[in-house]
């Protein structure tokens, strides 16, 4: 199989940086996976962001949540969560941007399926999603 596919769900507003970098260090890891960057490139009407989303997050193998310090006002972040669970895609999160075991998660995203930013500890989760959801043999 090609390497996995991963959708990034993050804070437009406060963690696109953590985004950039996130997905820089990726391509340059030891790890695993391919990062689409299917961000919005403009604004555009709700019900057409969320059809495109959800066709894409059912292309990937998996959702990685960037876990910013100010999540609770991601709703963007909290629908795309339910629209993985909805198509059976595995989810975990990754804390950034100071964020840590203290930080607010959204809403649909476990405590225990959030870790740290270390690649070592990605390339596990990652292992771990491929035999999860709609990724298991």
């Amino acid at each position: 199989m090609a390497d996995p596919r991963a959708f990034i769900s993050f804070d437009y507003d406060h963690n696109d940086t953590e985004k950039t970098l996130f997905i820089g260090q990726a391509k340059n890891s030891k790890t695993p996976f391919n990062i689409q960057d299917w961000s919005a490139k403009s604004s555009m009407p709700q019900n057409e962001w969320e059809a495109i989303v959800k066709d894409k997050i059912n292309k990937s193998n998996m959702l990685i949540v960037l876990v910013g310090k100010s999540m609770a006002s991601a709703t963007g972040v909290v629908k795309e969560i339910r629209m993985a669970r909805e198509q059976n895609v595995p989810v975990f999160g990754v804390y950034v941007g100071g964020a840590d075991s203290s930080s607010n998660l959204p809403d649909g995203l476990a405590r225990n399926r959030t870790i740290k930013w270390e690649w070592d500890n990605i390339a596990n989760a990652i292992t771990q999603m491929m035999g999860e959801g709609k990724n298991k043999k």
